[in-house]
């Protein structure tokens, strides 16, 4: 991510999002206004930091919680104060303090503590407490999964562009390339950045799009709820397959095999876990991120197996820079554990140097890095704060519930945090969009009542008041025939 670089448009956009989303506000719901200000902020903001003196760098993520919080305070302040921690929410508490335990076991001090720690909380902290206070319901929860879809539909043409013309949109914009551009450089083509960090993360943004869109359109839950977003009437003139087979395509020529492979297997979970009512396929997933991170960090898995079987039937290329990626974990993972429980901080101190001094390690999965920075404390807490929400909903709403329209999006967004943790065992991406997930579903989760008890508790309830209004009346007939007797 770049400093303060670029053209005017960098400062100006950053700082008029306030406003703008205080505009939302006066204008739309307040659910709507929330969803709309982070996804499109997080869509087409500038990926770039400007420092604030005693606070963290304002990044498009700071910017975006800010102006929400901001515009509450004066459009929406009764339900931002009605927020209450629950327990749901001590990982992600636990979480976003982790660097403070790094720092001071490392003799690093409790002021640089405090500084990673605020700095993880605005990052991944802030977006789950949106989260909280405005989706934390099964409505909540369903316009944010077509806020999401909507703006999958939306980065179609810019991403179209950059394929065509190569990834040009954000220099053009805002006057810098956010990233190396000889990393988006796909065989003879081009991997499309757009307005975010990495091409990795567009296709990871498509793919989530994708997924939420089909699984919404399966549950009936769009087009019927269009009118949960502005402009959806529009939208609503639109034939819906039309719109889905274009995002598809798109997400196919983005030319990332591991994103489209996450996308062919979370759609797989969704139906057949659905279709079968079973739980099975939701805990393999689950079980995937601790079992890989367990096999490398003791060495019971060299990775090579996989390294020779993709250069056999697919490609030496991509073979070899998996191999890539798993020698540097090795050595990165010695060097993590030569470290305390909670890591070795920051300050570059878990990476490995060779005898001159010079960084022989390249750190991709999200994983090692965690590992090597805040130890086997913060590898955990990552593990709980993304899977935790999936477990729950297990608990509270079997898979056969998924289809129906009022689980479509909090099951679609499940299955989606488990991808995105399978993706962080080979990339480090860090995305609150998932962090949103994860926020509202426990926010809908730490509920007294179990999600899929709710309507039946509401028959229940009714029949329950029906019988003793007979009963009453009953027991009245008895009591005057008594009488007259």
């Amino acid at each position: 991510m770049m400093g303060v670089s670029g053209n005017a448009l960098v400062p100006l956009t950053m700082f008029g999002w306030v406003p703008l989303v205080s505009w939302l506000y006066s204008k739309l719901h307040p659910r709507q206004a929330a969803a709309l200000a982070f996804v499109f902020a997080w869509m087409f903001l500038p990926v770039a930091k400007i420092p604030i003196k005693g606070l963290p760098d304002l990044t498009k993520v700071t910017v975006s919680c800010a102006a929400i919080f901001l515009a509450a305070w004066f459009f929406d302040r009764e339900r931002l104060l009605s927020f209450k921690i629950k327990p749901v929410d001590i990982p992600m508490l636990l979480w976003c303090t982790s660097p403070l335990f790094s720092a001071v076991f490392n003799g690093l001090g409790v002021y640089d503590g405090l500084s990673e720690s605020m700095y993880q909380s605005f990052t991944w902290g802030l977006p789950y407490f949106v989260a909280r206070v405005y989706f934390s319901d099964l409505k909540g929860l369903n316009t944010l999964g077509i806020t999401v879809f909507v703006g999958g539909l939306l980065y179609i043409p810019f991403c179209i562009e950059e394929i065509i013309m190569s990834p040009q949109l954000h220099r053009l914009t805002y006057g810098f390339h956010q990233h190396s551009f000889l990393q988006t450089m796909r065989g003879s083509g081009f991997r499309p950045m757009v307005y975010m960090e990495h091409g990795l993360m567009v296709a990871m943004w498509l793919v989530s799009a994708s997924m939420l869109g089909l699984w919404l359109a399966h549950s009936g839950v769009i087009p019927k709820k269009w009118s949960t977003i502005p402009y959806g009437e529009f939208l609503r003139k639109c034939p819906l397959w039309l719109l889905l087979a274009t995002l598809l395509v798109t997400t196919v020529l983005m030319k990332s095999t591991g994103a489209l492979a996450l996308l062919a297997l979370g759609l797989i979970t969704l139906y057949f876990s659905n279709k079968w009512k079973t739980t099975i396929i939701i805990l393999l997933l689950l079980a995937i991120p601790p079992t890989y991170m367990t096999a490398r960090a003791t060495g019971l898995w060299s990775g090579e197996n996989l390294s020779n079987l993709i250069a056999e039937k697919f490609s030496e290329e991509r073979a070899q820079s998996l191999q890539f990626r798993f020698d540097n974990e090795n050595i990165l993972v010695e060097k993590a554990l030569e470290g305390t429980f909670f890591g070795w901080g920051g300050w570059n101190r878990s990476r490995v140097f060779d005898e001159y001094g010079k960084d022989i390690s390249v750190t991709d999965g999200l994983w090692i890095i965690t590992l090597g920075t805040k130890g086997i404390y913060g590898l955990v807490l990552l593990l709980i704060v993304i899977e935790l929400p999936v477990l729950l909903l297990l608990y509270r709403a079997n898979p056969g519930l998924w289809h129906k329209p009022e689980y479509a999006a909090t099951a679609a967004m499940a299955v989606l945090l488990m991808l995105y943790m399978i993706d962080n065992l080979l990339n480090g991406m860090v995305n609150p969009i998932f962090m949103l997930f994860s926020g509202g579903m426990c926010g809908l989760l730490s509920q007294g009542v179990p999600v899929e008890d709710k309507e039946q508790e509401s028959q229940i309830v009714t029949q329950m008041s029906d019988k003793t209004r007979y009963l009453g009346n009953y027991q009245s007939h008895l009591g005057k025939t008594r009488f007259l007797t």
